[in-house]
């Protein structure tokens, strides 16, 4: 069934691929939001190498299936042309240089018995990306439900209203709701595109290696670890938002591998780094038990989310092309960009603390509008020196 998905001639080498997901993974700062943003302007409107209906498949897949959506629509654009290979490529270079920035800064937080510096610097970074997320969202707004003129609304509407009605659930409950997203799929479908197979049956598509803790770790904690990220990577559904809460239950709450200080530095390792919020899994793995600790959180919260779409993706690209399942998707799309939406909301919340973040905030938001050559990173490297200038005085 793979092979009938892979198009004749793609515009893009597995090769290519696999290094602009290792890039991503690398430079790739903001969370969620960002990263599916720059997946569409990299790959979908400069590089042409996605159609917007392609892109749109893989982003309503991403948010059917459990784990990090970033990361699961990488992994279902692998698949797009080059199939189990594919995805395979992409994921692994997506998340390797987050995995081993994490990993090194465990050792460091080891060895240095806290983050103070890096306090310092989330002040500055965490204001730029709320700056950075919000710019996307924006983007993916106007690219993905319609432009903001009165007249596309008008014509929207419906999808305007999934859109407010995500970006509310999530702000209220601070988590995406994965029946929301199937109920305005299944809304959106029976209203513009009611499918034929409701009248009758159907088939359902199916440097520092001696440093404290490297290799601290027994086998019991290891399975545990094993089994509660398993769960945390089969059972959360959204982004990177949506798993701090099954986090903090677990491993603060639960098991009592951190205390809440550690885990607040944990979420702050995974907003300063680039690459997928989640991999703070691989922090807090290398915490509890060492390299071992970490390989075993990364592995079970990545696992499900990759199962999934390679699962998925070759029954939801057969039917995509059908009116009703386009209608289905147009519906939790909108709702989704929702959500993530709210998700940007609930996180510049808790990140724009006083004036100062505020300002490096919109300082962004217009860089990123009116400095058009200017980098994410480059952004992100300003606002971290801010922030150390500011709390060093």
């Amino acid at each position: 069934m793979a092979e009938q998905l892979i198009k004749p001639k793609p515009a893009y080498s597995l090769l290519d691929l696999t290094k602009y997901y290792l890039k991503l993974g690398t430079w790739g700062f903001g969370g969620p939001v960002a990263l599916v943003g720059y997946m569409h302007r990299d790959l979908v409107e400069n590089k042409g190498w996605l159609t917007e209906e392609e892109y749109k498949e893989g982003l309503a897949l991403a948010q059917l299936a459990p784990g990090p959506l970033a990361a699961q629509l990488g992994i279902y654009i692998g698949f797009v042309h080059y199939g189990l290979i594919g995805a395979t490529l992409t994921g692994l270079a997506f998340v390797l240089p987050s995995f081993i920035m994490v990993v090194l800064l465990g050792m460091a937080y080891q060895l240095y018995g806290g983050l103070a510096w890096m306090q310092a610097v989330f002040y500055g970074v965490g204001a730029a990306v709320i700056g950075i997320i919000a710019m996307s969202a924006y983007k993916l707004t106007a690219k993905t439900i319609s432009k903001f003129e009165p007249a596309a609304i008008k014509s929207k509407w419906l999808l305007w209203l999934f859109y407010i009605t995500g970006i509310v659930i999530t702000v209220i409950t601070e988590r995406e709701e994965i029946l929301l997203f199937l109920a305005c799929g299944i809304l959106y479908m029976l209203i513009k595109a009611p499918p034929k197979w409701l009248k009758r049956p159907a088939i359902a598509p199916a440097g520092i290696l001696l440093s404290i803790g490297f290799w601290n770790y027994n086998g019991k904690t290891l399975q545990e670890i094993g089994w509660f990220f398993l769960k945390a990577g089969a059972f959360v559904f959204g982004s990177g938002l949506a798993i701090v809460p099954f986090l903090h239950g677990g491993v603060v709450k639960e098991f009592g591998w951190l205390n809440e200080h550690q885990f607040v530095d944990a979420v702050a390792v995974a907003m300063i780094t680039p690459g997928p919020v989640v991999i703070t899994v691989g922090f807090i793995g290398y915490l509890v038990a060492g390299f071992p600790g970490a390989c075993v959180a990364a592995l079970a919260t990545f696992l499900p989310c990759y199962l999934f779409t390679v699962a998925l993706a070759p029954s939801f690209k057969k039917i995509a092309k059908n009116a009703s399942i386009k209608a289905f998707v147009e519906g939790i799309t909108s709702s989704v960009i929702g959500a993530l939406v709210g998700s940007v909301i609930i996180i510049g919340l808790r990140s724009i603390i006083d004036l100062p973040t505020a300002l490096i905030a919109i300082v962004t938001v217009l860089a990123l509008l009116y400095v058009k050559k200017i980098q994410e990173p480059y952004i992100i490297g300003m606002a971290a020196i801010i922030g150390l200038l500011i709390k060093a005085l």
